[in-house]
Order: C-alpha cells, then sequence, then structure tokens
C-alpha cells in the first residue's frame, strides 16, 4: 500500500522558482524497481512528463524542461522535490508524482502509483 502525496505552494509569482514535494509512505524511494517522476497537465491539455530520479539518485529530464527542471531527494524523509525555475503562467497546471515499475527490460515501464495531484496557479 503505497502511496505518494505532493506539497507545496499552489501560488508562485512568475519569475520565481516552484517547489514541490512527494512524500513517499510505504516505500523506500531507493527501491531499485522503482523510480519516481513529475508529471503535469495544464488547463485543457494532455499530460506532460517533466523528469525523474532512479533508485541510485540519477536525474532524467525532458528536453524542453531540462534547463528549468531540477529534482532531488531526501533518502532519510523518503522525499522527491521538483524544482521549477523562472515560471510563467504557462506552468500553471495540475502536478503529479507517480510512482514508475521498470523490470529492466526493454518497454517496461509501467506507471504504478499516482499521487492525488497539487494545483499550482503562476500568477502576480
Amino acid at each position: 500500500q503505497v502511496q505518494l502525496q505532493e506539497s507545496g505552494p499552489g501560488l508562485v509569482q512568475p519569475s520565481q522558482t516552484l517547489s514541490l514535494t512527494c512524500t513517499t509512505s510505504g516505500d523506500s524511494i531507493t527501491s531499485y524497481y522503482y523510480y519516481w517522476t513529475w508529471i503535469r497537465q495544464p488547463p485543457g491539455k494532455g499530460l506532460e512528463w517533466m523528469g525523474a530520479i532512479v533508485y541510485n539518485g540519477n536525474t532524467y529530464y525532458s528536453p524542453s524542461l531540462k534547463s528549468r527542471t531540477s529534482i532531488s531527494r531526501d533518502t532519510s524523509k523518503n522525499q522527491v522535490t521538483l524544482q521549477l525555475s523562472s515560471v510563467t503562467p504557462e506552468d500553471t497546471a495540475q502536478y503529479y508524482c507517480v510512482r514508475i515499475y521498470y523490470s529492466g527490460l526493454a518497454y517496461s515501464h509501467r506507471p504504478d502509483v499516482w499521487g492525488q495531484g497539487i494545483q499550482v496557479t503562476v500568477s502576480s
């Protein structure tokens, strides 16, 4: 019964840095067969994968967001943090923390557990 919970500010001013935290319960964030991702969905648009952090701490980012995105972790607190810098109103979206199962085989990535999501609005 793994659970993911996003937390952070619901309102961020333009040009500032958004910081969201995903707290995991029921499992370690260093589990070998799982990794943690951040996905967002702007109003009226589809899901957008932002980046991921795997069991050994390596990170991967969407090319379109790499320059502004940083994902880190605190293993003692079982938390994964997303930081998105220089935000604009276009960054307004529902942000999700999602655990992915990966067996190590090609094309084996599968969404496993979703957080409930957190609405973030970028506005002055």
